[in-house]
């Protein structure tokens, strides 16, 4: 330690003499004479305070650098309160740390912890390699007999969290609380739990939290993001339930939390509290809760967040953060032409808003209108990004469009400077897939500059099922199964692929390793909106509806008028080994199924029946949805894992092609 502390010395003293010649130049102290006016007769103290809210006043480098030169020449140069002010005013125009801040130390000859701690915490800020400077200063501090203050601390947990440094920042938390009184200080505990969480450790944030004497609303609501961050929103609720106050900014973590861990409902819900508790919400709220709704895909919920962001007084129209969410949540919720009846009406766009347009269309297999709203796009200052890319080679792949998806996956990258990543690889091996162009995306894994990840492999694999290929679903499984260990949906599309081949000995060895791995396959499950806005989920095979025999009679009648036209129930989507009759049984009770004829009893005549449906829709209920649109006159909507699929007058917006 005293090795350390005698080379900060050296380096403290060369950089003195070097800072001296630099900035003590006489021409230099008599430019900075008019610059303050002032009277020699002033109280000390005054003339202190003048000087700290004059370099407060600094609009540049300069000028503090003329305020410096007053202060050395007036005699204030041992003055730690007014060279705490300077120091902090060359961090905020940043001004590298050496020489000047050593000159400043090097000046005074007892520097007090404030001053220790401006030149400390300008350290931090420089990040990187400066931390060691930092820290090392904060040794030559402590051997030099003065005692930190809350602030040392908080400036040093603020670096270990931006470096990731848990190591040093618990080294120096242990310091913290053998010095004493830090411990319960309020603004060094924020900073520990912060450091904590950004170093991804909650445990240790936790016990920080639990062991404070007094929190403020930082405290409370660092941790409950914390815990919506990694999933654990059970946790989030327990604190949020426990605050003495709850603001804005912790609604919002709460919204937020719940919306980006997959659970919609309790968002809304916690939404619509947020509203009758009169606090009111701001855009980011407010996007949490539009892309709560986008989950749920219920226009009923998108109509009410969307009065609710106008009544805020976020018009889509003004707002172009508000208006590229609700694009995308009515995108989502089947209601395409509303989004693009929203982007038409936008007095701004931006990329955002654009790209979300574009995966609008894309998702809802209208690749021309992708298409052109990209090419109208270009004509803009609007450059593209990434996720434009995304939206349009998805765009290609949901129509097969080998051809343009190459040319612009090329022009990404050598027009627009745009490098693909995994996802953009993903979006061509399943253009490439789809086509039946298996050996063609082997080729483009070859050539990736990075590892394919599972959205590669998925995409061939998926395309094996389609195109009849077990051979290539085998090898597609087996690096699927490395990279996504526990993803359940692998197991199960290749399960699929040997059924359909006939490969029951597969089939059994896969549901084999699937109970050894303790899997559990999740069950089908489609939702549809009755007209009053209700929201009924139904399960494959799952008879405890209340309108049961209702819908099984409604379903029976639909199902005795489409055999009359022509249905044919497709048996090989049922992956059991099993009888023709058992397969048929098993199709009839599928979830969408049984969602439709509840949607047909529960909504108006000639009405859209819009359904929601958690895993990929097989071809014997693709099928059966195109001939039922055509039966009953009703467009039906459902969106399945991959895309929406529009089944009218017969057809399918996918042209068989998904």
């Amino acid at each position: 330690m005293a090795a350390v502390a005698s080379s900060a010395k050296l380096v403290a003293e060369r950089s003195a003499i070097y800072a001296r010649r630099q900035f003590c130049s006489q021409e230099w102290v008599d430019a900075a004479e008019p610059f303050i006016p002032f009277s020699v007769k002033q109280e000390r103290k005054l003339l202190e305070s003048k000087l700290v809210s004059v370099l407060g006043e600094c609009s540049g480098f300069s000028q503090v650098k003329q305020v410096h030169g007053f202060v050395f020449r007036r005699g204030f140069d041992q003055c730690c309160y007014v060279l705490a002010k300077l120091v902090r005013m060359v961090c905020k125009f940043s001004v590298p740390m050496d020489p000047y801040a050593r000159f400043v130390l090097e000046g005074v000859r007892a520097p007090n912890p404030f001053l220790w701690t401006s030149i400390i915490r300008g350290y931090t800020l420089q990040g990187g390699e400066f931390l060691k400077e930092a820290i090392l200063l904060y040794n030559c501090m402590r051997l030099e007999g003065v005692g930190p203050v809350s602030f040392t601390f908080c400036a040093l947990f603020k670096a270990c969290g931006a470096t990731l440094d848990v190591n040093l920042g618990g080294s120096l938390h242990g310091q913290a609380v053998s010095i004493g009184g830090f411990s319960s200080d309020l603004y060094v505990g924020n900073t520990l739990i912060d450091m904590y969480v950004k170093c991804g450790f909650l445990e240790p944030a936790r016990r920080v939290f639990d062991e404070m004497v007094d929190r403020d609303v930082i405290s409370w609501t660092s941790l409950i993001v914390a815990y919506a961050k990694s999933g654990d929103m059970d946790a989030a609720n327990e604190l949020f339930g426990g605050m003495p106050s709850k603001d804005m900014v912790a609604w919002t973590a709460m919204v937020t939390g719940y919306a980006q861990n997959a659970k919609p409902k309790e968002a809304l819900g916690l939404f619509e509290k947020m509203q009758n508790a009169g606090v009111k919400a701001d855009e980011v709220t407010l996007v949490g809760a539009i892309s709560a709704c986008a989950q749920l895909g219920a226009t009923k919920y998108a109509n009410w967040i969307r009065d609710a962001a106008e009544n805020l007084g976020f018009r889509h129209a003004d707002n172009v953060v508000v208006g590229s969410a609700l694009i995308d949540m009515y995108s989502k919720c089947g209601s395409v032409d509303e989004a693009y009846r929203i982007f038409q009406g936008m007095n701004e766009r931006n990329v955002y808003s654009y790209s979300s347009m574009i995966a609008g269309f894309a998702m809802h297999g209208q690749p021309a209108a992708a298409l052109q709203l990209f090419k109208d796009m270009l004509k803009t200052e609007i450059k593209p990004n990434g996720v434009t890319f995304i939206g349009v080679l998805t765009a290609c792949s949901h129509t097969g469009m080998v051809k343009e998806g190459w040319q612009l996956f090329t022009e990404m990258r050598d027009v627009y400077r745009i490098e693909p990543t995994g996802d953009h690889y993903a979006c061509m091996a399943d253009l490439l897939s789809r086509a039946g162009h298996l050996d063609d995306v082997l080729e483009l894994i070859k050539t990736m500059p990075m590892e394919p990840n599972g959205g590669v492999w998925g995409a061939l694999l998926g395309a094996s099922r389609i195109h009849g290929n077990p051979a290539t679903a085998q090898v597609a499984a087996n690096h699927l199964f490395e990279i996504e260990p526990n993803a359940i949906g692998n197991y199960v599309v290749l399960c699929n692929i040997y059924a359909s081949a006939g490969y029951w000995d597969d089939v059994s060895r896969i549901r084999k390793l699937m109970a050894k791995k303790g899997m559990r396959k999740n069950p089908a499950c489609s939702q549809v909106e009755a007209q009053n806005g209700i929201i009924h989920e139904f399960f494959a095979g799952d008879m405890r509806h209340p309108r049961t025999q209702e819908i099984k009679k409604a379903l029976g009648d639909l199902y005795s008028r489409l055999e009359i036209d022509g249905y044919q129930p497709v048996l090989s989507s049922v992956p059991y080994d099993m009888d023709d009759e058992e397969k048929r049984r098993v199709l009839r009770s599928h979830s969408e199924k049984l969602a439709l004829a509840f949607g047909l009893l529960s909504t108006q005549a000639g009405s859209t029946v819009r359904i929601m449906k958690n895993i990929r829709i097989c071809e014997d209920c693709h099928s059966f949805m195109t001939k039922a649109s055509q039966i009953t006159g009703r467009e039906i909507v459902i969106r399945d894992g991959l895309r929406f699929h529009h089944f009218r007058d017969g057809l399918c917006s996918c042209n068989n092609f998904w």
